[in-house]
């Protein structure tokens, strides 16, 4: 079937609803980064939030980037997405490796620490908009969950998660993000809607009982006039190319270029997001240089 998210409103359009699963987006990049199953697990949380929130861009070349700095062993997370859920990211420490939580769960918490989370949203102004908060968890869904409230003034609930396989690839990946529209009717929604949400104890568990995108919404909004909208197809995207990287190469300037060619070694770059490897022998950066000239 493939990865997707599901688009939809509820309550007279007073409610809007995504719901994604995300279960090869999050097993490619375990592959492409070779993850412990707790930094798999914060990294598709996150990917899978950038997903959904992508969606909501509203121009067809707006870039939306997540990123979490955080002072625990992961040490932090850079996500990115593009208005069609097209999702690259990369973990600042793939191999961190902690104790599971009392309760057998991945610590996604304790790998992140304390730290901050900052939304970047490149919509085509001569400036991105930028917001940020702090962890208020650690655990990504409740720090999204408060960032709107709080930076956005939106009404969001938010629940996200993995299940991991014991030989480490990704079982289960999905999630969901609900909000108030401005003209919704808070308080008697809220208290409807608080209701359901208490019935999802943990998200990757009922996608592993069987649910989908479209059962989860319709149980938690399927009274409140549920209807679905769009079927948007996600994936793990990465558009690093070799010409962007000979940009990049170019940039550092005449000088540190010109040393790399009188140094006689190739060099070989990694792209962030996917890893892919990048060779340059003296002659490519010869080439390069004469550009320069």
């Amino acid at each position: 079937m493939g990865d997707y998210i599901i688009r939809a409103t509820a309550a007279n359009h007073q409610i809007r609803a995504f719901a994604a699963t995300t279960i090869e987006m999050v097993e490619t990049a375990r592959q492409k980064h070779n993850t412990t199953p707790v930094a798999t697990a914060a990294l598709g949380r996150l990917m899978t939030a950038a997903a959904m929130m992508g969606t909501m861009l509203k121009g067809e070349k707006d870039l939306l980037t997540l990123q979490i700095r955080g002072d625990g062993p992961l040490k932090g997370i850079v996500v990115t997405s593009d208005s069609k859920a097209n999702v690259k990211g990369y973990v600042l420490n793939p191999n961190v490796d902690i104790p599971l939580k009392a309760n057998g769960k991945l610590d996604v918490s304790g790998a992140l620490g304390l730290g901050i989370l900052n939304i970047i949203k490149d919509i085509g102004l001569r400036d991105p908009y930028i917001g940020q908060t702090h962890l208020v968890s650690g655990e990504i869904a409740e720090d999204l969950t408060y960032y709107y409230a709080n930076s956005e003034q939106i009404p969001t609930s938010v629940a996200l998660g993995v299940l991991i396989n014991k030989d480490y690839t990704v079982l289960q990946s999905g999630g969901f993000i609900i909000q108030l529209m401005p003209e919704a009717d808070v308080d008697a929604i809220s208290m409807q809607l608080e209701k359901k949400l208490e019935q999802i104890q943990s998200i990757s568990a009922m996608f592993n009982e069987g649910h989908t995108p479209e059962t989860l919404l319709q149980l938690l909004l399927g009274d409140m006039g549920l209807t679905i909208h769009e079927k948007i197809p996600t994936r793990f995207f990465c558009n690093c190319t070799r010409e962007r990287v000979e940009k990049a190469l170019i940039s550092i300037g005449r000088k540190e270029l010109k040393e790399m060619v009188e140094e006689g070694k190739p060099i070989e770059l990694s792209c962030h997001f996917c890893n892919k490897k990048y060779s340059f022998d003296t002659e490519a950066l010869c080439n390069l240089l004469k550009e320069i000239e």
